[in-house]
This record gives structure tokens, sequence and C-alpha cells, in this order.
């Protein structure tokens, strides 16, 4: 029986087995598992959009990732991202140029930096010297695009590459198209080559050293699942790990299992501007999105309207944010405690003492990175109170907002049993870190119309 069939297949059997087990990963299975872990805190940093609409310049890039650098890197501050229509050499502030706008493509149907805009793009290097000079600050660098192919790609017929003749007019429809900004048709998921065609952009953007893209009309008036995972596939072969963001909401929280599972952050709602009805509108939305906060996968409140905005913006005349400041409070104190991601819409350089102070509180900042369990412990239309737990220690965290639009102060009452503390606390104001005191039953504070209060309450 030594050396018969029988046992030469049954130790031939073993080895396959045992060579099966010990077999790598494949990469594209590893880079589905390994994705959230790009994003393990909410990502923050800085976006063109509320200050420079569709008209951002590389200057104007460059001085706000120097601003970063500088006054917000320490905090955890990094990401520098060029929003929408970089590829359109004549857009407008106050809209978009869709009567006769000059895109700028390659031969594969492919967007590129407008050199006009951007002169470091010219002879074909796309973002990659403009990326390298972020990079070189110890920043990230990230980019704005829609979903769908060019609709002048389709026109033109153009190859696109990495696959065997197939051209864009072969896995485009015209259903379903953005309705708000026409440069693109929708991507049928299905079609050969659509893979292929996001595939090749990412590439590209891996090429250019881009490390965060934010995709347009995917959530919102329809769920684009088959192009969400097109996108995610693309990201996971590309080889250079790039957050993803889609945009913009309403989400639909119906399909929150889906998007956790292919983006790292997603918007909850339409653009959010300096307006105070924005605010406690973001408080109702939210309620459906608690449950998914998580390392990797963070339901996004969209960008931080403060500082100055609109310079050449998409929505009015160039200006300070029209919040008062106890408004702004209340906004910044929403974003942290819901650990929302942070991507601040002003002009970086324009900051007064006030607004850089919102982006470097070290305690805040530690909540908004390190709290966990986030809940919302109620919400009336007068009044809001959320809450999460230190994930070091037995630390317990506390927003409270007056969101009533009556002039009169209101009482906001918590009993601290609702939190889960039994013993006597310390509470401090996060803000301001100023010691409020020892509490044991309960806590309350009167605040005026549209504040808020922030605390660290410490049990004894």
């Amino acid at each position: 029986m030594k050396n018969s069939p029988y046992r030469l297949f049954s130790i031939l059997l073993i080895i396959i087995f045992l060579s099966n087990c010990s077999a790598p990963v494949p990469k594209k299975m590893a880079a589905k598992e390994e994705f959230k872990q790009w994003a393990q805190t909410p990502p923050m940093g800085w976006n063109s959009w509320d200050c420079y609409g569709p008209t951002v310049e590389e200057h104007e890039v460059k001085a706000n990732a120097d601003y970063m650098a500088d006054r917000l890197k320490s905090y955890g501050w990094e990401y520098i991202v060029v929003d929408i229509r970089w590829f359109v050499e004549n857009d407008k502030a106050g809209g978009y140029n869709q009567v006769d706008p000059r895109y700028v493509l390659d031969e594969y149907g492919r967007y590129q930096p407008a050199v006009n805009r951007f002169p470091s793009s010219k002879d074909g290097k796309g973002f990659k010297e403009l990326a390298d000079y972020v990079h070189q600050k110890g920043l990230k660098f990230g980019i704005h695009i829609m979903r769908g192919i060019p609709k002048i790609a389709v026109e033109n017929k153009l190859l696109i590459k990495g696959t065997d003749g197939i051209t864009a007019d072969q896995i485009y429809s015209p259903e379903n198209q953005c309705k708000w900004l026409l440069d693109n048709y929708t991507i049928v998921s299905d079609k050969p080559g659509a893979q292929e065609y996001y595939n090749s952009i990412f590439d590209m953007y891996a090429e250019w050293g881009v490390d965060f893209v934010k995709i347009d009309d995917l959530s919102a008036p329809i769920y684009h699942s088959g192009e969400i995972e097109l996108i995610r596939n693309a990201i996971d072969q590309c080889e250079r790990p790039i957050v993803l963001s889609t945009s913009p909401g309403p989400t639909p929280v119906e399909y929150a299992n889906h998007v956790k599972e292919h983006a790292n952050m997603w918007r909850m709602v339409n653009d959010v501007w300096d307006v105070w009805n924005d605010v406690p509108h973001l408080m109702e939305v939210a309620e459906g999105w608690y449950s998914y906060i998580a390392p990797g996968t963070w339901p996004d409140c969209d960008m931080i309207p403060l500082g100055r905005i609109s310079i050449r913006g998409e929505r009015g005349e160039d200006r300070m944010t029209r919040l008062t400041q106890d408004e702004q409070y209340s906004l910044m104190s929403l974003f942290m405690i819901f650990k929302s991601p942070l991507f601040f819409g002003g002009d970086l350089p324009s900051n007064d003492a006030f607004t850089l102070s919102l982006l470097t509180n070290t305690s805040v900042l530690e909540m908004h990175n390190k709290s966990e369990k986030v809940r919302q412990l109620f919400r009336t239309n007068e009044k809001v109170a959320i809450t999460s737990e230190s994930s070091k220690n037995d630390d317990v965290y506390l927003a409270l907002f007056n969101i009533s639009d009556e002039d009169s102060p209101s009482e906001i009452k918590i009993d601290l049993s609702d939190l889960g503390l039994t013993n006597q606390c310390e509470i401090t104001d996060l803000w301001t870190g100023k010691k409020m005191g020892e509490f044991t039953d309960e806590f309350s504070q009167s605040l005026s119309s549209h504040a808020s209060g922030l605390y660290k309450i410490s049990p004894k």
C-alpha cells in the first residue's frame, strides 16, 4: 500500500488543500476588504465649491493648500479637493456655462484639466504636478467628477481604453441623464466596455496621484447602484487607495447597506449653505443615519459654508458667511458630534480669527475623531440633544441645540441616567474649556435661539 494510487491521490488532495489555504487573497478581493481602512476617521479637508463654484484656478488651489499646511495640518486637516468642471475652459460663476462650454478631453474620452486654468497640466500631464505640490506639503489631493461618460465622447465615438474597439457610443444611455448639468450621459453598467471606461479614468487618476474622488449625481433623484458598483470596482483595481465620496444627497436610507459597502462617505442632503434652516433640516435627515456611522463609512453633512464664500460661487455674492456666531457654533457642533466628514467650503487664506478657532479646537476635534456610539436623545420643534461616548475612557459627550426661532432663551434639561451616568460627574464646555461644575442627577442649560452647547461629561 506504500505507493498505491489511492495513497498518492490522497497526498495530492492534501497538497492542493494546503496550497489553497495559504494562497494569497486576490488583489481585487483584498481591496474590497481594505477600502474602509482608508478613512478610519472622518475625512477632513478643503473643497473649492463654496467659494469658487466651477471656476477655481490652480493658484487658488495652491493658496488654500499653503494655508492648510501652515495652519491646519497639525490638527488633522489633510485633503485639498478641486470641485466641479475643472475640464471646462470657459465656465462661469453663478451657475454653469451650458451654452458653449469648451471641454478638454483626451483621445479616450477622459476629461483633462483646462490648461488656461491649471497651467501645470500642459502637455498632457493632467493633475500630476498639482497633486505633487499638494503631496509635498504633507497633504492629499482630490477631485470632483460627474457620473457617466462625456456626451462629446459619445458623439465622436471615441475609443474606450482597454477594450478591443469598443467606443463610447456603445456603452451609454440618454435616459436618467443628470437634470441640472448636461455634460455626461448615463453609463449602462452591464454593457461591454462600461467597466473598462471607469477603470481607465481611475487608472489615470491614480497616475496623477489623486487620493480622493467626489462623484456627483449618484444618489438622487435616482440611486445609481450599477454605476456605483462600477466605480467601486475601478478604484479597487487601480492599486491606489482613493477615498470615495458620493454626492449629492439625499442618499435614500433604504440603500444604506449598499452605499456603506461601496463608498467611504455619502451625502445625506442637497447642498448646505449659510442659511439657518439648513441646520435643523440636517438634524431631521440625520435621524435615519445614526446607526450607519462607522469607521471607514461616514454619512456626510456636506461642506462647511463658513468663512469667506462665493468669491465666484454658484450662489450669491462674495461674502463672509451669513450665519451668526451662535449659528456657526451650532453647525460645527452638529458636524462634530455626528462625526460627519469635515470639508471647509470657505477660502482659507481669507479666514478671520473666529473662523480659524472653529477649525482648530483640539478638544472638539478629539471628540470628532475618537468618539463612538453616536445617538440622538430627542428632537422636537424647539430642542435637540445628541450624545456620543469616548472610545478611550468613560467620558460622555453631549450636544444641546435650541433650534427655535423664538427670541426668548429656552432651557434644555437632561437626565444624566439617560446617558448611562448614575454617579457624580464633572462637565466641561468643549468649545471654551470652561468647567461647568459637578452634577449628579441632571444637567440643564438655557440657550438662546439658534444657540447650542457642546460638553464633555466625566464621571468622578
